[in-house]
């Protein structure tokens, strides 16, 4: 049995690797949504991430798709206290912003649409700088109080936002966030490696990276002359015009076949070894797709293997 991760100071248990439930409602059906959802939790894995705008991109969408799939899955399956769910507010057409008000209300409809009475995690998806943190604290502290929420955390911020937010927590005595989300890969190292991951360090939290396999390039399907059939395509695509993308693949590709696993497998445990990483966040639309994310539960790099893959993606 693969041995759970503590969140941060959280009293949250969580598995290597957290299930990113952005393509639920999007390139999954709530048919295949739901074998991915058994397969993972048959395999142990407890910590699914989404949020109420996914997926309001997809025509004819209006946001809270992938919400309302997991609440339909967690109540079909009768396994809410074994998961700890995650999502997060700020983008939903119908609750944009961090206002009090809109925090609270987005609260409300994601616990509807989760079907349960209390989200483990949630997130401040943008941070909106126009809005002061002693608001934005505010408000989770309130939901916090008042059992809807169990713990909050923050994405997309900048260190300064997150230190002023952390002090106001720190000096009222309110509810502290226990975990950033970061984006955070092997190609893209440079906006958590500094000063926002230092902060995270000195603070006790706990990053839970998107966007871990670089929208998919890090999976090692995207190659020169490769076509690949996805949405994401053109995104994970653009590494391969630069220097470091090659030169990680490269190396990838070295110590997945040293290993005997799959090159995402080892994208995924370099990300997991990192400083403060509790679990990285990967999607899969399809049942087949997950052993190689699964995979990094069980794959430790050797010291020399994690600074080859530092270097060639410095």
């Amino acid at each position: 049995m693969t041995s759970l991760r503590k969140l941060g100071s959280s009293d949250l248990e969580v598995f290597p690797l957290s299930l990113g439930g952005n393509v639920f409602g999007w390139t999954a059906d709530e048919t295949r949504s739901f074998a991915v959802l058994d397969a993972y939790a048959a395999a142990g894995g407890n910590f699914l991430d989404t949020a109420d705008s996914y997926s309001k991109w997809v025509e004819g969408n209006e946001g809270g798709e992938s919400e309302t799939i997991i609440g339909n899955w967690l109540r079909t399956r009768g396994n809410r206290d074994d998961i700890v769910v995650a999502t997060k507010v700020s983008e939903h057409p119908a609750h944009q912003g961090l206002s009090a008000a809109t925090i609270k209300a987005a609260a409300d409809a994601s616990l509807r649409r989760l079907g349960t009475d209390h989200i483990d995690l949630y997130y401040t998806h943008f941070d909106k700088p126009e809005v002061p943190v002693e608001e934005i604290i505010g408000a989770l502290d309130e939901l916090v109080r008042a059992g809807k929420v169990r713990h909050i955390a923050a994405s997309n911020i900048t260190p300064e936002r997150l230190r002023e937010s952390l002090d106001f927590s720190d000096r009222e005595g309110l509810a502290r966030y226990v975990a950033l989300q970061p984006h955070y890969n092997l190609v893209s190292r440079d906006t958590y490696e500094g000063p926002l991951r230092d902060l995270a360090s000195r603070a006790g939290l706990a990053a839970v990276p998107y966007f871990a396999l670089a929208a998919g390039f890090l999976t090692g399907k995207y190659r020169p002359g490769a076509t690949v059939d996805s949405p994401r395509a053109a995104g994970a695509a653009r590494h391969l015009g630069t220097e470091r993308g090659p030169r990680v693949l490269a190396a990838l590709d070295e110590i997945a076949a040293d290993h005997g696993v799959a090159v995402p497998t080892v994208a995924l445990a370099w990300l997991a070894a990192q400083p403060t990483v509790a679990a990285p966040i990967a999607s899969a639309r399809t049942v087949e797709q997950l052993p190689a994310l699964l995979g990094v539960a069980d794959l430790v790099l050797t010291d020399e293997e994690l600074t080859r893959l530092a270097a060639a993606s410095a």
